[in-house]
């Protein structure tokens, strides 16, 4: 409808099926997929859509032309429909054990931050979430999406060993946010835990400690193991208990029972995640062990419910993403990164939970 003189045509908000279908419009012009769609499950979870929205977008794009819909089966490309693109891998693709939902808030804000970057030179992001189930069957999703997408570049998250060493040995290129597992080579970005675990190691013993446990999950992720190997480090052989744990309450609150029963128990604690502190503090109320008057506590990480109360590790979030989008610009530009690790080291920040042991 034409304006009339003197009076403003006012901004049009386009619905978020309006979004998706010109979402998808861009990456079938790009050749991410031929011939057919994914399955409307997978496209609401590559666009973070519900699937009525996904549904109203496809027919949006079926009234178009661009696709025919087949009920019962994956909706079909069809000929024609869009002007044709030259094939392009302008695809990264996160790959993870969880939703990003589920991750800290400084590790979502660095990626939201990445894939804005991304967007701004022309690169699409999509999430792939692969369970914690085999890394056998974690590796057969990975290699069908590869198979059926262009994609440049992956990042990975929280994977095992296992996947680390099957992308060191392929032709994708990859970042691991997060720490890598020994002898695998890829470029990573992560916090210097075993610096961290070994200052504070430092620092317990520099107040007098000298029986001094570390509670960590016994998941065998790369960052814990560089924070044990750092925690050993800062230590006299004998002088470090690490304790491993399920990271269930009960879980701690058993490892925690067995460790005080035997004497003579550790005046002070080192503690990795910040829901574990929480559950900690809380059990060792329970058995009348007050912080700090008793026991000592340090958080390797940091939580804002931290601030004032626990002495702990922190950097600002801006600094992660930052790095974070430095190094994807960086591998989008160049086509690859060094095999090397990247490191944060916080800054520590005492806030009263580390004491002297009672005489």
């Amino acid at each position: 409808m034409s304006s009339q003189p003197g009076v403003l045509d006012l901004p049009r908000r386009l619905s978020l099926s309006a979004q998706t279908a010109a979402a998808i419009r861009k990456a079938v012009a790009e050749r991410m997929w031929e011939e057919y769609l994914p399955s409307e499950r997978r496209l609401c979870e590559l666009f973070q859509v519900s699937r009525p929205t996904v549904r109203a977008a496809l027919r949006q794009l079926a009234k178009s032309g661009l696709i025919e819909i087949r009920q019962g089966r994956r909706n079909r490309l069809l000929a024609g429909g869009v002007d044709p693109a030259p094939a392009r891998n302008r695809l990264v693709v996160l790959v993870t054990r969880q939703p990003l939902a589920h991750m800290t808030l400084t590790a979502y804000r660095g990626i939201s931050e990445m894939r804005a970057h991304l967007a701004e030179h022309g690169f699409g992001t999509e999430v792939l979430v692969c369970a914690a189930r085999s890394a056998a069957a974690q590796r057969r999703k990975i290699e069908a999406f590869l198979r059926q997408n262009r994609v440049f570049c992956c990042v990975l998250l929280s994977l095992g060993r296992e996947l680390q060493e099957w992308f060191a040995a392929g032709p994708t290129p990859a970042l691991v946010l997060g720490s890598c597992h020994p002898d695998v080579r890829l470029p990573s970005l992560d916090v210097d835990y075993r610096s961290v675990c070994r200052h504070a190691a430092g620092v317990l013993r520099a107040k007098g400690h000298r029986r001094i446990a570390f509670l960590v999950p016994d998941a065998n992720a790369a960052g814990d193991l560089a924070s044990e190997a750092g925690f050993r480090e800062g230590l006299p052989a004998g002088g470090g208990i690490v304790v491993r744990h399920s990271g269930t309450a009960a879980g701690l609150a058993a490892k925690l029972d067995a460790l005080f029963a035997q004497p003579p128990p550790p005046t002070a604690l080192l503690v990795a995640k910040p829901a574990h502190v929480f559950s900690v503090v809380m059990h060792l109320l329970k058995r009348g062990i007050k912080v700090p008057d008793t026991l000592s506590l340090v958080a390797r990480d940091h939580d804002h419910l931290f601030e004032n109360g626990i002495s702990h590790y922190r950097f600002e979030g801006e600094t992660f993403a930052h790095r974070l989008s430095r190094l994807m610009l960086q591998m989008v530009n160049q086509g690859f990164l060094p095999p090397e690790p990247s490191l944060i080291f916080p800054r520590y920040v005492a806030a009263g939970t580390v004491r002297p042991p009672p005489a």
